[in-house]
C-alpha cells in the first residue's frame, strides 16, 4: 500500500495520498490549492493516476485544492452530501463506501467542527478532518458549528472505534503527526468530560480568533464547481426535459457514469447503461465499449451523473476521442429530479 501524509506549514494542514500499488489508482484527501503541483509531482513518481480528491468539509483556513485537481487529471471531487459548494462531483453520506483500485474508505457523518464535516475509515486507520485533532477537537463557533453534535461524533463514533486505531487529523500546529483513539482517549484535555454538557461548557470557553483566511477561503471553497456553460455553447449539453424525449429514442445511448452506491440511493434513469466515470478513458478508445457502441450502430451517447461535473469532464472526452455527437445531461441527477423526471429504483 502507498500511504503519505504531506503537509502545507502556512495553514498547517495534513494531506493525504493514498493507493493499493504503484501504478494503481489513488485519492488524496483534504488537498490544499497552493500544494497542487507537488501532489501532481509526487502522482507522476509514483505512478499514480489520482481518481478521486476529497474534502472533510469546507475549510476555513486555507483553499481547498479540489478544483485544480479536477481540472488538471480530471479526477472526482468528493464531499459529503451536507456541503454547501456549488457543485462536487459525488456527495457521499454516512455508510457509504469510497473506493479506488484495491482501497475502501467508510464514510462516518462527524458534525460538530462544521454541519458537513466526515471522517473516513480505512481498516486500522481513521482520517477525522477536524472533527477529532492530535490532544484537541476542532473549534464549534462557526459554520454551523455545534459542540453537542461534535460531542456525539466524538463520543458516539470515533472514540468507539479500537483504541489501536491511528488517528490522522486534517491540522496540527505542534507537530505531532499521528495518534491512537487510546491515546486520544486517554490523554486528550477536551475528552475528559463527563458530560454532553460539560463539553458544551468547556467549547464555548475556548475564545479564538477566527482563522485569518476565513473570508477568503470559505467563499472559495463554496464555488469549486466546473463551469458547465462552455459546454452547453458548443452544443453538446441537453436539459434534462430535453434529456426525457431521449427516453427509448433507438439512436440514443443514455450513459450513467455514477457509481453503484449513487445508483442505490438516487435511482437511474430507465433504459440507461452504466459506466462508471473512472473506466472512461478505457470505454472510449477504439476498441472500448462505448466507442464500439457509438460507432458500430451510430448510437448518440448521452453521459449523466449526479451533478453534470463527470459527465461534462466526459463529454469532453469523448468528443476529443472522435465521438462528435456525445453530450451530456446539463446538471445531472439533481436538474433531472427537479424536472420530475421517471426514475429507476
Amino acid at each position: 500500500m502507498i500511504f503519505r501524509q504531506l503537509f502545507d506549514s502556512i495553514s498547517g494542514t495534513y494531506s493525504y495520498l493514498l493507493a493499493s500499488r504503484r501504478g494503481g489508482e489513488a485519492l488524496i484527501i483534504d488537498p490544499v490549492l497552493e500544494k497542487v503541483d507537488r501532489y501532481l509531482q509526487l502522482v507522476k513518481e509514483l505512478d499514480l493516476k489520482l481518481v478521486k480528491a476529497v474534502d472533510t468539509h469546507i475549510h476555513a483556513d486555507h483553499v481547498t485544492g479540489l478544483g485544480a485537481l479536477r481540472d488538471r487529471t480530471h479526477c472526482i471531487t468528493v464531499m459529503g452530501e451536507q456541503a454547501r459548494v456549488d457543485v462536487v462531483s459525488m456527495r457521499v453520506v454516512e455508510g457509504d463506501k469510497l473506493t479506488i483500485e484495491g482501497v475502501a474508505l467508510d464514510v462516518l457523518y462527524t458534525p460538530g467542527h462544521t454541519d458537513d464535516s466526515y471522517s473516513f475509515l480505512m481498516q486500522d486507520r481513521v482520517f477525522t478532518g477536524d472533527t477529532l485533532l492530535i490532544r484537541g477537537t476542532g473549534r464549534t463557533d462557526f459554520q454551523n458549528g455545534s459542540a453537542r453534535a461534535q460531542y456525539q461524533s466524538l463520543f458516539g463514533k470515533l472514540l468507539k472505534l479500537p483504541d489501536e486505531t491511528l488517528v490522522y487529523p486534517a491540522h496540527d500546529y505542534k507537530g505531532d503527526t499521528v495518534s491512537t483513539i487510546g491515546e486520544e482517549k486517554a490523554f486528550n484535555p477536551r475528552l475528559q468530560v463527563k458530560s454532553v454538557d460539560e463539553y458544551v461548557d468547556l467549547m464555548s470557553k475556548l475564545n479564538l480568533p477566527n482563522p485569518k483566511m476565513m473570508d477568503v477561503a470559505v467563499p472559495a471553497n463554496m464555488r469549486q464547481g466546473l463551469p458547465q456553460d462552455e459546454i452547453a455553447r458548443r452544443g453538446w449539453a441537453l436539459t434534462a426535459t430535453q434529456a426525457m424525449a431521449q427516453i427509448g429514442d433507438p439512436n440514443v445511448a443514455l450513459i450513467d457514469l455514477r457509481e453503484h452506491s449513487e445508483r442505490e440511493r438516487h435511482g437511474v434513469i430507465p433504459g440507461s447503461l452504466n459506466a462508471p466515470y473512472p473506466d472512461l478513458a478505457m470505454n472510449i478508445r477504439p476498441g472500448g465499449v462505448l466507442y464500439e457502441l457509438a460507432c458500430s450502430t451510430g448510437k448518440r451517447l448521452v453521459f449523466y451523473c449526479a451533478f453534470g461535473e463527470r459527465s461534462a469532464m466526459a463529454v469532453q472526452a469523448a468528443q476529443d476521442a472522435g465521438l462528435t455527437t456525445a453530450c451530456h445531461i446539463h446538471g445531472g441527477m439533481d436538474a433531472w429530479r427537479k424536472a420530475h423526471g421517471p426514475l429507476v429504483h
